[in-house]
């Protein structure tokens, strides 16, 4: 059973009062809590190392998995291999994310190696989020890696979210679309006190019409630093656009280093970087609508991370 720590967690995390409607695989300090499958969705556990396989029947539709993690326990290092095999013509959503609540010193760390298995048409919403809590004196960190396969047609959905606790993390995605193939990744990351966060994205653009679009919104605070990397390689006629949106304030750091590389002359891509601090009448005007600098501030970033 999970204590109310844990079902905070579970809550910030994956938006969960109680166990999901569907398909469910809930992890909590290492070990499986509790796991549902249904008829056209089938979880199982890995023989050769720690993590799960998830089977999405061709053409199922309308269904979700939710697979969050939950770290309470000082100390406590998690490793996962989540495979997600995912038949022709499936229309699905995952609901991914890790949560850990840090206590007692030391470092608590989880890493998940996500691998994606679209098949030819298959379209997928993935959503993760990662928070982190507790007291400063516990160190907590997170290192997703994310890697996607999209076949002919196959179109994917990747929004993930990382705005509060995560004292260092390393976020690597990398994917190869077939052709007529898309990804869409929309990312928001808030980082405060000496917070450290690294994003990797490449993505290789292989078939006739694929396509990727890769947009990073992020809010650097106090003396913490980011880093966001891009590379997209457009290897036939294709079109691949990157963004990085960064607001930066106090003493803190942002680091955008894109690269696009054609190898078509048929390749289209686009990169577009923008790292600033937030505008002076966007403060004076909400200001005189009676809010304090600060409140202005929070509504600013706020709405900026939406």
């Amino acid at each position: 059973m999970l204590d109310a720590i844990e079902k905070n967690l579970l809550k910030e995390v994956a938006e969960l009062d109680g166990l999901p409607v569907g398909a469910y695989n809930i992890r909590a300090n290492g070990q499986l809590e509790s796991r549902s499958t249904t008829a056209n969705i089938d979880i199982v556990t890995k023989t050769d190392k720690p993590g799960i396989d998830i089977y999405i029947k061709p053409f199922t539709k309308n269904e979700s998995v939710h697979i969050p993690v939950i770290l309470s326990k000082a100390g406590l290092k998690d490793l996962v291999y989540n495979d997600f095999h995912i038949g022709e013509g499936a229309d699905v959503t995952i609901i991914a994310g890790c949560g850990i609540h840090g206590c007692g010193g030391g470092q608590s760390e989880h890493d998940g190696i996500h691998t994606f298995y679209l098949g030819k048409n298959a379209k997928l919403r993935y959503v993760e989020k990662h928070y982190g809590e507790g007291d400063a004196a516990t160190k907590r960190v997170m290192n997703p890696t994310t890697i996607v396969h999209l076949e002919e047609g196959a179109q994917m959905l990747m929004e993930t979210t990382q705005i509060s606790g995560i004292d260092d993390t390393i976020r690597k995605t990398s994917g190869t679309m077939d052709a007529g193939a898309s990804l869409v990744v929309k990312e928001k990351i808030l980082t405060t006190g000496d917070q450290h966060a690294v994003t990797d994205f490449v993505v290789d653009l292989n078939g006739t019409g694929a396509s990727a679009n890769i947009v990073s919104r992020s809010v650097a605070r106090d003396h913490s630093k980011q880093e966001f990397i891009s590379r997209i390689n457009g290897n036939c006629e294709c079109a691949g656009h990157s963004e990085c949106d960064a607001i930066i304030m106090d003493d803190a750091c942002v680091l955008a280093s894109p690269q696009l590389t054609a190898n078509s002359v048929d390749a289209s891509l686009i990169h577009e970087a923008a790292i600033g601090k937030i505008a002076g009448e966007q403060l004076t005007k909400l200001m005189t609508l009676g809010l304090t600098e600060q409140q202005a501030e929070e509504q600013i970033i706020r709405g900026f991370l939406e």
